[in-house]
């Protein structure tokens, strides 16, 4: 039989011991441990979570083999973590931004590596911060002489650090909505305003997800967190999208007195990128719309907006595959939009007056979205959109804190879904995605002042 612990630690060595708890008065959470020579530290140990950091580790032996370590605890007690293997150069250091990673969760040089690879203990978890506000991810990093596979309570590190990981800078103001008919919450940077004020909106599983709304917030944006069915009082399913009710709360959001109009943004994914996209076409207050992995036509749902009323494309359900792990891949359910047939719903987009910022994964495995966004272009005046494609890239693209969720369980869902992505082209999608959508909207909503952190 293989030894458990053996196989845990290939060629390692003896783990030297941690230093006593920190003195009184000092803070655990920004309090470096490490063994008499051995130091990793995390710059800096405090940071937005669409923000990059530094990890170096020193005092090692040249040429020494180590293993890197890092993991979280979500909200719902699960964890998360990453590891990478690294050797030492001839000061005894190993920087993720210089070296490269022999192997792990990715190989080559990633200086983020350790952030963005992060996975989940258990199957068909994702990561996502539902407290943006009260408190941030601690991300904890380890470093272990040799190679650690596995790491259990025998395996001493020789060095510890805990990094903290916001989702709101210092000053975010976070205001539960309940207005009308409008639920959500609005993220408001510090100060007296006025902000570009954008509308934030995710997909089919509901409820109400304030994350990325959080991030957008500490560039500088007035940003209305919007949930549209399965929260608090609204209908737990979705029956029709009432584009009357996305335009109250258009209304509601530019009559905040710390909102600078006429105009605002709208972002978008899944489900919430058709929604952005019917919004761009019918409402004349949104004037840059981000659609990220959407349709251009309605699917399972009519839209109606004041006597209008677009039929959906039904889904195909009995067309969808099991993968071997047993998700739901859905990539197939969806009629071919190029059909005569399904003309009758699509999206008017030759309608829309502003611009909008196609964002497209190539290997998303909800549905074509590349096609989608082909078919949308086609229709609309060539100085009305841009269109990003990313080969690799999945259906969940998010800002560049989150790690790649290829498959997960979905509110609603009797399976797990498959979202599709490769690590590293989704990694690099994300980060490269991320810095246009900002740019996007400080250009067509006007400049936006950045929180530091």
């Amino acid at each position: 039989m293989i030894n458990e612990a053996a196989w845990g630690r290939v060629g390692g060595g003896c783990c030297l011991p941690q230093p006593p708890a920190p003195a009184p008065g000092t803070s655990p959470a920004f309090t470096c441990a490490w063994s008499t020579m051995v130091e990793v530290t995390v710059t800096p140990q405090s940071s937005l979570a669409d923000r990059a950091v530094q990890v170096v580790v020193r005092g090692l032996s040249p040429s020494q083999l180590v293993t890197l370590r890092a993991w979280l605890t979500d909200e719902h007690g699960e964890r998360f973590q990453a590891r990478a293997f690294y050797r030492a150069d001839e000061a005894g250091e190993v920087d993720a931004a210089r070296h490269a990673a022999l192997g792990g969760n990715f190989a080559g040089v990633w200086p983020m590596g350790l952030f963005w690879f992060l996975q989940p203990d258990s199957l068909f978890r994702r990561l996502v911060k539902r407290d943006v506000a009260g408190s941030p991810f601690l991300v904890h990093l380890e470093v272990f002489d040799g190679l650690c596979l596995v790491t259990g309570p025998q395996d001493e590190p020789l060095a510890t650090c805990t990094a903290e990981r916001w989702y709101v800078g210092p000053g975010v103001q976070r205001v539960p909505i309940r207005e009308g008919r409008v639920r959500g919450a609005l993220l408001l940077p510090p100060g007296p305003g006025p902000f570009p004020a954008v509308i934030d909106l995710f997909g089919g599983a509901g409820g109400l997800i304030e994350f990325r709304a959080g991030l957008l917030a500490s560039r500088g944006f007035a940003v209305l967190a919007l949930a549209f069915f399965a929260y608090e009082d609204l209908p737990r399913t979705l029956s029709q999208l009432d584009l009357e009710y996305f335009e109250e709360a258009a209304n509601l959001l530019l009559q905040h007195p710390k909102v600078r109009g006429p105009g605002l943004g709208v972002v978008g994914v899944s489900k919430g990128a058709e929604v952005a996209l019917a919004m761009a076409t019918f409402l004349p207050q949104v004037v840059a719309t981000v659609w990220i992995n959407g349709t251009a036509f309605l699917h399972g749902n009519p839209l109606t907006y004041k006597g209008l009323h677009i039929p959906p494309i039904p889904y195909h359900t009995e067309r969808m595959l099991f993968t071997e792990l047993g998700a739901m891949d859905n990539s197939a359910i969806f009629a071919d939009p190029r059909d005569p047939a399904c003309s009758a719903s699509a999206i008017p987009v030759e309608k829309i007056q502003g611009k909008v910022l196609f964002v497209v994964g190539e290997d998303d495995r909800s549905f074509n979205s590349k096609l989608f966004a082909q078919l949308a272009t086609a229709r609309m005046r060539q100085d009305a959109y841009r269109l990003l494609s990313y080969p690799g890239a999945g259906h969940l693209i998010e800002p560049p804190g989150s790690p790649l969720c290829s498959v997960s369980s979905l509110r609603g869902s009797p399976r797990p879904v498959v979202w599709g992505g490769e690590p590293q082209a989704h990694a690099k999608a994300q980060e490269h995605s991320w810095q246009e959508i900002v740019q996007f909207l400080e250009v067509h909503l006007g400049p936006a002042a950045s929180i530091k952190l």
